[in-house]
């Protein structure tokens, strides 16, 4: 039976499918696929690397002798290891925290449209154009008790002046916190100031003629608006403090002892220092796991809201 005309492929209808195939290869494509190879052998390549290794014995230099779980029932009954992770919940708790409330403070400030107001965002933002090297050698000055603040204040008269945190094992990981409140608490200023700055401003009239006060239009209607910004600040300074490595080496080297490491120090010592490949890798897998704990729901949130947005 042969076919009917309107059922015959007709010549402008394939013309699509041959142009497909040709977009399919198309140069860009080209251009762009070594790049993509090379960042998948280097970047997921190496992780599914280092993840073998953890399940090894390896030492100095990679061995393929596999001992199941043992890796990582050792790494959690280190004592380093434990310290370095409570370390990152305080460090990751105070730096959230005091950054999170000294940029939205900073930003308010900054949104009553003050007069050099360009000025006083560049100064706020200037700390985040220096390396974290430099941000934890500078603080190490300061904070040292031979040549920082304890040093100023005695020869200021004030004899029983103290602060020795860096000095002090119970007190050394919060220097950290002040050293990286310093260094980010900027950005996360523009984060809300861009928030601030798209709010409606019809609401906020609405509110001034019921009679509402300046701060109780911040606390019960701008603020309240500013989650996606929060959720966005909150993902990108646990981020942050997870893979902290940097400034712990220049200011505190995990110091004194091991009082202010972190898993990122603790996993190079492991693999570079102490010649424990597997056990570094093993420490490896553990901060990935908690990055990808924190990045996947925020790209969960970002997809949901995109979906959302685009519905209505």
């Amino acid at each position: 039976m042969r076919p009917t005309p309107s059922r015959l492929p007709h010549a402008a209808d394939a013309e699509p499918l041959r142009r497909s195939k040709k977009t399919r290869w198309s140069p860009a494509a080209l251009a762009i696929a070594p790049t993509f190879i090379l960042v998948a052998i280097s970047v997921y390549g190496f992780i599914g690397w280092t993840t073998i290794i953890s399940f090894t014995k390896s030492r100095y230099f990679p061995e393929y002798d596999f001992v199941g779980l043992s890796q990582y029932v050792r790494l959690w009954e280190s004592d380093r290891w434990n310290t370095s992770v409570i370390n990152l919940v305080l460090f990751s708790i105070g730096f959230a925290l005091i950054s999170l409330l000294i940029g939205l403070l900073i930003a308010i400030f900054l949104d009553q449209k003050i007069r050099a107001e360009n000025t006083l965002r560049m100064i706020y933002l200037y700390p985040m154009a220096i390396s974290l090297i430099v941000t934890g050698i500078a603080w190490k000055w300061i904070l040292n008790p031979g040549t920082g603040i304890e040093h100023l204040l005695r020869s200021w008269g004030w004899e029983s002046a103290s602060f020795n945190w860096l000095v002090d094992p119970k007190m050394a990981v919060y220097t950290l916190v002040i050293a990286a409140v310093w260094q980010t608490a900027g950005f996360i200023m523009a984060i809300f100031l861009a928030g601030l700055r798209g709010v409606d401003s019809e609401i906020v009239k609405a509110a001034q003629l019921e009679g509402a006060g300046l701060f109780r239009i911040y606390t019960v209607i701008i603020i309240p608006m500013l989650r996606p910004a929060m959720f966005s600040a909150i993902i990108i300074l646990i981020y942050q403090a997870v893979r902290s490595f940097d400034l712990v080496v220049a200011l505190t080297n995990g110091g004194p002892g091991y009082s202010s490491d972190l898993p990122t120090t603790f996993m190079y010592n492991s693999t570079f220092l102490r010649g424990q490949m597997a056990q570094g890798s093993a420490s490896a897998v553990m901060i990935l796991l908690v990055v990808v704990a924190i990045v996947v729901p925020y790209l969960y949130a970002e997809f949901k809201r995109e979906h959302n947005d685009s519905s209505h």
